[in-house]
């Protein structure tokens, strides 16, 4: 598990560059990102970009829910947002927050869907490819150094669809914060269960 980037470091904002091969240096970069995603309580984690650890890199995986698998995304483009939009309006649960920019949440509108084509691991590919990595981090004598990515087109709806439009923000530079200025909504500090609008 590694810590989490936070503002204001500069990797937040730059435009990540794209992945080219499937090699075990982007694949300790995936283990490294599962185990903080996995690693992240309070808040829970739902989504987490390479640049949140320190590795400009377009990849980011997302955990829409709790006990729910974790779905990688490699070099993501959202080629459609459907024109229909969901803005939260209520505290309970559903205003948008950053793991780079913890206790901090506002309402921020999303499209409700988003049509994204991708490339991920197969999950044979997945299953040896993780088994080069030890638990310390150092490569094993396999010979087997890369493996192929996958490319796919999916439609996300719902929760899952306004987490990878954040996840996709962070792969090209922008952070939330810069959804509540341009939507001119308010921005919340939370601690424990008191909510304080705050500047930014």
């Amino acid at each position: 598990m590694l810590k989490i980037v936070t503002v204001p470091s500069d990797i937040l904002r730059q435009v990540a560059k794209p992945i080219e091969l499937l090699d075990k240096r982007v694949l300790k970069v995936i283990e490294d990102m599962h185990k903080t995603l996995m690693a992240a309580k309070k808040p829970q984690g739902v989504g987490l970009a390479a640049p949140q650890i320190g590795e400009s890199l377009r990849i980011f995986l997302v955990r829409p829910t709790k006990n729910g698998p974790i779905t990688i995304f490699i070099n993501p483009e959202i080629i459609k947002f459907s024109q229909r939009k969901v803005s939260p309006n209520t505290k309970e649960g559903v205003y948008e927050g950053c793991l780079s920019i913890p206790g901090h949440y506002a309402p921020v509108r999303r499209a409700m869907s988003v049509t994204v084509s991708y490339q991920t691991p197969s999950e044979s590919d997945w299953r040896d490819l993780r088994a080069q990595i030890l638990p310390k981090g150092h490569a094993s004598t396999q010979s087997r150094q890369e493996g192929k990515l996958i490319q796919k087109t999916s439609v996300f709806s719902g929760f899952i669809a306004h987490v990878i439009q954040h996840e996709m923000d962070h792969l090209n530079g922008i952070l939330f914060i810069d959804r509540v200025l341009e939507q001119q909504a308010k921005l919340y500090k939370v601690e424990g269960k008191d909510w304080e609008e705050v500047g930014i």
